[in-house]
């Protein structure tokens, strides 16, 4: 029998997590600083990666529609193009997945003022208003303001260890580690509800300078397209702006933007050559000539990729709701625990309880199965004295918990785990419920020997 299973403290695996927002085409900042590193890291048979189209934070900064769908369409396409395989990653929409705004605003609700106060894309915001004479909020949306506690959402979500992201984006998943334990500390009751995620970066391509040296950005207009035709990629190349030093004159390679972008591509034999010619005194002509035939090497087939995929969308729509599908049967049965635990409970629940706990207030000890609110099925191990000494994992149907709960009930040796003061109970090597928090280490593995017996009593 396979048993279903949405367990996430005691992962087997890395869970990793990132998105693009979708306000424009994607460009080789983004390939560099995101999408490149974490289709990389898709490929570790350690890891369990999640890739989403940030298309709610779309409509912080953009009111087109029309672009806004072109780019959702363009980032699906980029990165199936550069080789993420949707077998062994989750690949969806934000706005596929209903659980995470849901989530938001319980994060939301925990959330402090002052913590988003100090998010930089809104202090820069009142910056720029304040020194324009205007009032501070001035075009400010609770969008813009709130945009750390969406972020928070689609990492906390899925429970994610570890997020690439840009260095600008370091304070986002702070904010989210932070939010993630004021959550935990109010509502977990001793169990760790979200996993607090770390911020990955490759120190050497975490930012690309664009075309002016600036950090390449749709918002500055100085990027270089990703899957522009050959003539596009050479035409951007061509525009980065150099010093006036002229052929025979040695370059300073450390402070040309020409070299970081180099860099960013080329294996360190090749930066080491690049370096010396440059130092040697290459014309910047020909140094950018190097440079467009690097990118154009890494690009060119997966350019074709992506040619061919744009122009079938409802291929692109299929596997984007099959990943959709995969993500939600997560969020939705994990939802449903972290609504539980903010005290939204289902009311025929309690009386489920109820009924059975009168009905079988002569045993020594009972198992409680009950519905929930997403309508998955789970089931509780009681002690005589009605302490809870083991919640199952949701399940699909009640069939499937049933079958569970009989053999549990069956008097075959049971697989219990201890971690510290809590404990898992398994089933063919995989996951069907925790116990809650003891006291300590000698606590919990006396409640493993009360669940034994309650289970045997049962038998």
């Amino acid at each position: 029998m396979t048993i279903p299973i949405f367990d996430k403290r005691l992962p087997m695996t890395t869970r990793i997590l990132t998105g693009i927002t979708t306000t424009g085409t994607p460009h080789l900042g983004n390939y560099a600083g995101a999408i490149r590193p974490a289709i990389v890291a898709s490929r570790d048979p350690q890891a369990d990666s999640f890739y989403f189209l940030a298309d709610y934070h779309a409509l912080i900064k953009c009111d087109d529609p029309a672009r806004i769908q072109r780019s959702r369409l363009e980032i699906a396409a980029t990165w199936l193009a550069l080789g993420l395989d949707t077998d062994k990653a989750t690949f969806y929409r934000q706005s596929d997945i209903p659980e995470i705004p849901e989530l938001c605003w319980l994060l939301t609700c925990v959330a402090g003022k002052g913590l988003l106060n100090r998010a930089h894309a809104y202090k820069a915001s009142v910056d720029k208003n304040v020194e324009a004479g205007e009032d501070p909020d001035a075009g400010v949306t609770m969008g813009l303001f709130s945009y750390p506690v969406l972020m928070a959402a689609d990492i906390l979500m899925f429970n994610a260890h570890k997020v690439p992201v840009g260095r600008d984006q370091i304070q986002h998943v702070e904010m989210a580690r932070d939010i993630g334990q004021r959550f935990n500390h109010l509502f977990g009751q001793g169990r760790e509800l979200f996993t607090l995620p770390e911020a990955v970066i490759e120190e050497e391509v975490a930012t690309l300078p664009g075309l002016d040296g600036r950090k390449m950005s749709k918002s500055y207009d100085n990027t270089i397209p990703l899957f522009g035709t050959a003539k596009q990629l050479k035409d951007a190349v061509a525009r980065i702006v150099t010093d006036s030093r002229l052929p025979g004159e040695p370059k300073d390679a450390d402070g040309s933007h020409l070299f970081t972008l180099y860099q960013a591509f080329a294996s360190q034999a090749q930066q080491a050559e690049f370096r010396a010619e440059l130092e040697g005194g290459l014309a910047w002509g020909e140094a950018k000539n190097r440079l467009y035939q690097l990118l154009e090497n890494e690009l060119g087939e997966a350019r074709e990729r992506y040619n061919t995929l744009i122009a079938r969308p409802a291929d692109l729509e299929d596997i984007l709701l099959a990943g959709a599908s995969k993500a939600r049967k997560i969020a939705t049965p994990f939802l449903g625990e972290l609504r539980e635990a903010v005290g939204l409970r289902s009311f025929r629940e309690q009386v489920q309880v109820a009924v059975s706990e009168k009905k079988k207030a002569a045993k020594s000890a009972r198992v409680v199965s009950f519905r929930d609110d997403d309508g998955s099925f789970r089931f509780r191990v009681l002690d005589a004295a009605g302490e809870q000494l083991l919640l199952s994992v949701s399940f699909a149907d009640g069939k499937a918990a049933g079958q569970v709960s009989k053999r549990l009930q069956s008097g075959e040796p049971l697989d219990v785990r201890q971690a510290g003061a809590t404990f898992s109970l398994w089933l063919d090597e995989q996951c069907v419920g925790h116990s809650p928090q003891f006291a300590d280490e000698p606590a919990c593995a006396v409640a493993q020997q009360r669940l034994r017996e309650a289970l045997t009593a049962q038998a």
